[in-house]
């Protein structure tokens, strides 16, 4: 478990490094004592050969996962990143003595103290479903030639035209609704709220329907709709279920 929840820190947290830090020296620097502070933790907690590996991985995702798309982005490193971390989740169960951070580690729950391991392996999902989740969409989106918008202009890609959106100075509020509503997918589910989620997703569709309406008969908005909300449910519902089971085991 604890390789599950380092691999996908360090895949989560270098892409939010990647967003927000602008300029390259820092995001150097970050990204340098982020795969530091992971080795650091996994030596700590007896745990050194996983964090090795959960280091490649991250360098190996930020490698594959461009930030914004372009052409046919590769879907696959989503994809094993999910093998990886569902494998080893079941392979290797929570360690009953993780190293030196075993003995002060204490948090407590409502359903009993939460491991190390379970606690590493939250962290790891929440970095995930954050702008990992953005980047999985938009990869999902180019690999398929999906009508997207772009900052400025339009252009074909994938054989469809792309329609300009607003400047770039504008909010772009699908940066922030996608992150919020993979978070709230990912507590509703593992809250038992099933009613409540269902109302959640029903209640976008209905808010999305009149700019889908408008279509026409291309329906390149609604396609644009459904892939990227799919694929954004089953980032999150995976992470839920990766959680529960990391967490049961």
């Amino acid at each position: 478990m604890i390789l599950a929840g380092l691999a996908l820190a360090a895949a989560g947290a270098a892409d939010l490094i990647r967003r927000f830090a602008t300029r390259s020296v820092v995001r150097v620097v970050l990204l340098i004592l982020l795969a530091t502070a992971i080795v650091v933790a996994g030596v700590l907690s007896d745990a050194g050969v996983q964090a090795a590996i959960a280091v490649v991985v991250g360098l190996a995702w930020v490698r594959s996962m461009p930030l914004d798309a372009t052409g046919s982005a590769s879907f696959w490193p989503a994809v094993l990143l999910a093998v990886l971390a569902g494998a080893t989740t079941a392979l290797m169960p929570e360690r009953d003595t993780p190293g030196l951070i075993g003995e002060v580690w204490h948090l407590p729950s409502p359903e009993g103290e939460i491991g190390f391991d379970a606690a590493v392996l939250a962290v790891g999902v929440l970095l995930v479903v954050a702008e990992s989740g953005n980047l999985i969409v938009r990869a999902a989106l180019d690999r398929e030639g999906t009508w997207r918008p772009v900052e400025a202009g339009g252009r074909f890609r994938g054989g469809q035209l792309r329609q300009p959106q607003q400047g770039a100075s504008g909010f772009q509020g699908g940066r922030l609704i996608g992150p919020l509503e993979r978070l709230l997918v990912v507590v509703l589910t593992l809250a038992g709220a099933y009613s409540l989620l269902a109302a959640m997703l029903a209640a976008k569709g209905i808010v999305r329907f009149p700019e889908i309406s408008k279509d026409g008969e291309t329906g390149a908005r609604a396609e644009y709709f459904l892939v990227g909300s799919l694929v954004s449910w089953v980032v999150a519902l995976g992470a839920a279920f990766l959680l529960w089971w990391g967490v049961h085991s």
